[in-house]
C-alpha cells in the first residue's frame, strides 16, 4: 500500500487530490506543499475542468439553499 501511495505522490494528482486542492484553493487554505505538486505535476485543463464544475455546483446550491429559505419565510 504505501508503494501505491508513494508512486502516487511522485505521478499525477488523482481526482481526490484534484478536487481537495481546488477546494483548499478556493477556501485559501491550500498548503505549499500541495501547491507546489499542483504545479509541477498537475494538467491545468484538469483543475479548470473539475474548478468549473465546483463553481456551478455551489452557485446551484445557493440558488436552491435561497429559494428554500425565501420558500418558507413566505408561508
Amino acid at each position: 500500500m504505501t508503494e501505491h501511495s508513494d508512486s502516487n505522490k511522485q505521478g499525477k494528482p488523482s481526482l481526490l487530490q484534484t478536487i481537495q486542492s481546488i477546494l483548499a484553493a478556493l477556501f485559501g487554505v491550500q498548503s505549499g506543499k500541495n501547491r507546489e505538486r499542483d504545479f509541477t505535476k498537475g494538467d491545468a485543463g484538469n483543475y479548470i475542468g473539475v474548478y468549473v464544475v465546483l463553481v456551478i455546483g455551489l452557485v446551484v446550491g445557493m440558488i436552491i439553499t435561497v429559494n428554500m429559505v425565501l420558500d418558507a419565510a413566505a408561508k
